[in-house]
């Protein structure tokens, strides 16, 4: 909005010439939802114990979960309503990355507040039930691919996508595989970040340190010079993605300040799923999908070790009559914490892993 307006005041001071700048506009992006995240915290909180809207717990997980019982949830809106408001305050509105960003990251969290609300608030157990889940982020992909083809936004064909670490390779997607792998993207990205969603502040940190890292590579590929140099597809308009990630950075930072352990409220489906979409879409529309699995190296950590512990206990339990385990307990950061760490030493540790992860993404730049 501010975009839109007060550069056209430039001729009266030059300041408003600043806010044509995608730079001072991330900036901006990432400050405001910072702070609107602070704001609009306790009033959400407040709003939430009065509907006693309490975290369930597990029965069967660590035992020094059992004191969370209770704890507000859906907290994720506070990300999506700081994100939301920042992005339209300082974001081109016209661009298409950032309509279909906003899109992606609406949808994800109406998703996943409809499976908290039967959980918390109807009381039922299983919430939105995982196939009705799962369905509703495939339906999401399959609707982004078919958008991406139809109306690309893109100057390189929509079925191309980049690969890391070679600057002269492409990979070329079969139309109807691109259709297919949109959705596996989205709805594998949101489950791992909905899985990683355990502890105090875990998925919040690691989320924010990957919307930084495709924030930096959107600013790249939205420039035609740095594009050029660094062997990145030039996507003009790209650059817009920036302020969006600033903006997701900003509130979920921000949503730290209550989430931190000891937490004051969680996020709930609401936001895990919210998070893991847009990070996802951002993916897809910066053609950096297979980046995705070097930045999001923990949330891959999550959702292997959940795979390999189903699969491992019901191949066991045909072999041998009895169900075998991997780990202690998946996700992987339940294995730790049955091992006796700390919460707060598994979150710090597991975000110190998502910062080797995102550098090791922001190596490919040159590694080409």
């Amino acid at each position: 909005m501010l975009y839109h307006l007060l550069p056209q005041f430039a001729d009266v001071h030059i300041i408003f010439n600043l806010f044509r700048y995608i730079t001072f506009r991330a900036a901006g992006a990432v400050v405001t939802s910072l702070l609107l995240a602070f704001i609009l915290g306790p009033m959400t909180i407040r709003w939430l114990i009065r509907m006693e809207v309490g975290q369930v717990i597990r029965e069967d997980g660590p035992e020094t979960h059992f004191g969370k019982a209770g704890t507000p949830t859906m907290g994720g809106v506070i990300i999506i309503m700081a994100a939301g408001i920042s992005t339209l305050l300082w974001a081109d509105l016209t661009n298409g990355f950032t309509l279909v960003a906003l899109v992606a990251l609406l949808w994800m969290g109406l998703l996943g507040f409809l499976d908290d609300y039967l959980k918390v608030v109807q009381k039922k157990s299983r919430g939105l039930v995982a196939r009705y889940k799962m369905a509703g982020q495939v339906v999401f992909g399959l609707g982004l691919g078919f958008f991406l083809i139809q109306w690309p936004i893109w100057p390189v064909p929509p079925n191309w996508t980049m690969v890391p670490f070679f600057a002269d390779w492409v990979a070329v997607f079969w139309i109807p595989a691109y259709l297919v792998f949109v959705p596996v993207v989205v709805a594998g990205t949101s489950n791992t970040v909905n899985l990683t969603d355990g502890l105090d502040g875990l998925a919040a940190g690691l989320s924010a340190i990957a919307v930084v890292t495709f924030g930096v590579f959107a600013y790249f590929i939205g420039r035609v010079d740095a594009s050029a140099y660094l062997g990145l597809f030039y996507l003009p308009g790209a650059g817009e993605l920036s302020i969006y990630a600033a903006a997701l950075a900003g509130s979920a930072i921000g949503f730290l300040w209550y989430n931190s352990h000891p937490a004051t409220v969680f996020m709930g489906d609401t936001g895990s799923l919210a998070l893991g979409g847009a990070i996802g879409d951002m993916a897809i529309l910066l053609k950096t999908e297979f980046l995705l699995v070097i930045v999001g190296g923990v949330f891959v950590m999550e959702g292997l070790s959940v795979i390999l512990q189903t699969g491992y206990f019901k191949y066991t339990a045909r072999r041998y009559g009895a169900g075998r385990r991997v780990f202690l307990m998946a996700p992987i950061h339940h294995h730790f914490e049955k091992l006796g760490w700390a919460e707060s030493k598994i979150v710090v540790r597991f975000w110190i892993l998502g910062i080797l992860f995102a550098m090791i993404g922001f190596s490919t730049l040159k590694i080409r």
